[in-house]
């Protein structure tokens, strides 16, 4: 494949930024779709932005949807203070709709999904989070697109030039990557990670820590 067109969720939050930075400059990706609830203010000519009440009422764009060959999933919630049933409605439950929506529309793209660290395959764990997550990633893989890849970040470091970074990225940003290096990965690497993955595939649906930065390179 040579370059691709993607679509990416979350891009007003931090790891969806990140992506989308690495897209917008990555000479694999001709094109990028915004599908997002919220503007995000670039002018760019790769990017085009749809604009949606919720990622519920989606269907109506299914012949748009046709024109592109992946899909980074990058939008996603904390888990703090809230419970199971809202954090399932908003992982799972808009995840598996999104995804479904996109394979009835091309089931020759690529879904990619940022998932998170220690996600619980079986589903029976104590974490509430971590079984949610475990699930979301279970079932995406049942529908057909010509490849699903979960990926299971743990640090990740931001772009300078990002907007949407919490307090926290930046307080503690500088020094991490150092002290945990190999929990640690760039935006960078994980949106390169995620386009090589959709143009070359990878031989593993679950990436870990280590495969991103493999499929990275």
């Amino acid at each position: 494949m040579s370059t691709i067109k993607v679509i990416i969720t979350g891009a007003t939050g931090m790891v969806g930024e990140g992506v989308f930075l690495e897209c917008i400059q990555n000479n694999n990706v001709s094109e990028v779709l915004l599908l997002s609830r919220k503007h995000y203010e670039i002018s760019h000519p790769k990017v085009k932005e749809l604009l949606v009440k919720d990622f519920f009422s989606i269907e109506q764009h299914h012949e748009l949807f046709q024109n592109y060959d992946a899909c980074f999933f990058c939008a996603g919630i904390s888990s703090i203070g809230m419970k199971e049933p809202e954090y399932t409605r908003i992982t799972y439950d808009t995840t598996l709709h999104v995804a479904k929506v996109l394979s009835q529309a091309n089931s020759q793209m690529t879904f990619n999904y940022v998932s998170g660290q220690s996600t619980d395959s079986s589903e029976k764990g104590s974490m509430m989070w971590a079984r949610v997550k475990g699930k979301t990633e279970n079932d995406l893989m049942k529908i057909p697109f010509k490849g699903v890849y979960n990926f299971r970040p743990g640090y990740m470091h931001p772009f300078n030039e990002q907007k949407n970074v919490k307090p926290i990225f930046k307080f503690f940003g500088w020094f991490v990557p150092k002290l945990i290096p190999k929990q640690t990965i760039t935006l960078s690497e994980l949106g390169t990670a995620m386009i090589n993955c959709s143009r070359k595939g990878y031989s593993k649906k679950v990436l870990e820590i280590k495969d991103i930065h493999a499929a990275a390179l």
